[in-house]
């Protein structure tokens, strides 16, 4: 049999259509959300309104209060019903049918954590906690000072986490209060993202740089000891960054009123009224922190002090926070660590404004904290530095590198 060109022609090109023609269900893939394939049930997803309750919720889903009961007390001892908060949102999956049993309330503290309340089986009710998959993205970026660290780092639209984390290396080493303009900062951070898009906050500085009263002083993250908790920084001689003691007990603030001795006062006449403390004004509610390891000693009231806070750091240091608000002090004898909130500026006691009146003792002695030569942390050490020296070649590298 002949066939004919034109109908080989047709003939080709019905092959090549069929060819395209493939079983999509096959490249479809599962979508996954919470650990759970979420298409095989039935999503409920909405918002904790102010005057919920847990309760209420499954109510309306149809649950009896029987069952609900059974669940609040199977749960109890891993997740607390009443730290639902307004504002909140949860996913309630169901039995993908007519009747739409519950089986999960997932809820989401935060963008980045979710809690599961597993009831799909009543004989083994419980509630666990996850963290969404992210991913961390490296990013850098950079700055030149015009008003303040804080306002600089604001109208570049960089994160409040960020400006904290980078005030956090830098509070020993430079006077936040006394920043020029014209000094200048480079900054080496990883973001989480989840979803791809989604940021939901910094995970870490790996370096930095600060450029301040004509010394350059550079810093980075460096792992010493696995089991501390907080970070560790360090110079590029690997020096520690960190001292004894913090500069200011406040992150941002202006100082006031510095400690004077022969500090005159009109009020009063002109005459001498000694200052042995140092003023950090800010808006009343500001965290007041620990500038050093140490154990409450007082938490109390005078008519002069308002509420304070007073911490033994060791037999030749004490630390003392004066015109706190009435809530928030921390209890005496608790131990706190060094960036610790205990407090928060009020104007409780002989003030004019709200600030914080920190002083400062040495051998029982009230000095002028900005005049001591407090010892610094621990360097890097000997069998780690070469270690350090070859971590820190690219990142230094890479800092330079930034405009």
């Amino acid at each position: 049999m002949i066939i004919r060109p034109y109908i080989l022609k047709y003939l080709l090109l019905f092959i090549l259509i069929q060819s395209c023609v493939f079983d999509t269900t096959e490249k479809i893939k599962p979508k996954i959300e919470f650990g759970f394939q979420i298409d095989n049930y039935t999503v409920s997803r909405d918002t904790i309104r102010s005057g919920d309750s847990f309760g209420e919720i499954l109510i309306n889903k149809k649950l009896s209060y029987p069952q609900i009961y059974k669940i609040v007390q199977t749960i109890k001892d891993s997740f607390d019903i009443r730290w639902l908060t307004a504002g909140k949102p949860y996913t309630i999956l169901s039995t993908k049918d007519s009747l739409e049993q519950p089986l999960y309330f997932i809820y989401q503290p935060n963008k980045l954590n979710y809690v599961v309340i597993d009831f799909a089986n009543f004989d083994s009710i419980v509630a666990y906690n996850k963290k969404k998959p992210f991913k961390i993205v490296r990013k850098t970026t950079s700055g030149s000072i015009n008003s303040s660290l804080s306002e600089t780092m604001d109208q570049q639209g960089l994160p409040w986490e960020l400006i904290n984390q980078l005030s956090d290396i830098y509070a020993w080493t430079i006077d936040f209060s006394r920043l020029q303009q014209g000094d200048r900062f480079k900054i080496i951070y990883n973001e989480r993202y989840i979803e791809d898009t989604l940021l939901v906050g910094i995970k870490s500085i790996d370096a930095a740089y600060f450029a301040h009263n004509n010394e350059e002083i550079y810093a980075f993250h460096f792992i010493t000891d696995s089991l501390k908790e907080t970070p560790e920084f360090y110079d590029d001689n690997g020096n520690s960054l960190q001292r004894t003691f913090l500069r200011s007990p406040l992150r941002f603030s202006n100082i006031s009123s510095r400690y004077n001795l022969k500090r005159r006062i009109a009020y009063y006449g002109n005459k001498v009224r000694p200052h042995k403390g140092t003023d950090f004004a800010a808006p009343a509610g500001t965290p007041i922190m620990a500038t050093a390891d140490g154990r409450v000693v007082k938490s109390s009231y005078t008519r002069g002090n308002g509420y304070y806070v007073k911490i033994q750091h060791s037999n030749k240091y004490s630390t003392q926070y004066l015109h706190m608000q009435k809530n928030g002090r921390i209890k005496k004898g608790t131990y706190v660590k060094q960036g610790d909130v205990i407090g928060r500026v009020g104007m409780t006691g002989n003030t004019s404004g709200p600030h914080v009146c920190y002083r400062f003792w040495r051998n029982n002695k009230q000095v002028d904290p900005f005049k001591q030569k407090l010892p610094p942390g621990k360097p890097v050490s000997n069998n780690l530095k070469s270690n350090f020296d070859h971590y820190i070649l690219p990142l230094k590298a890479k800092l330079n590198n930034i405009k």
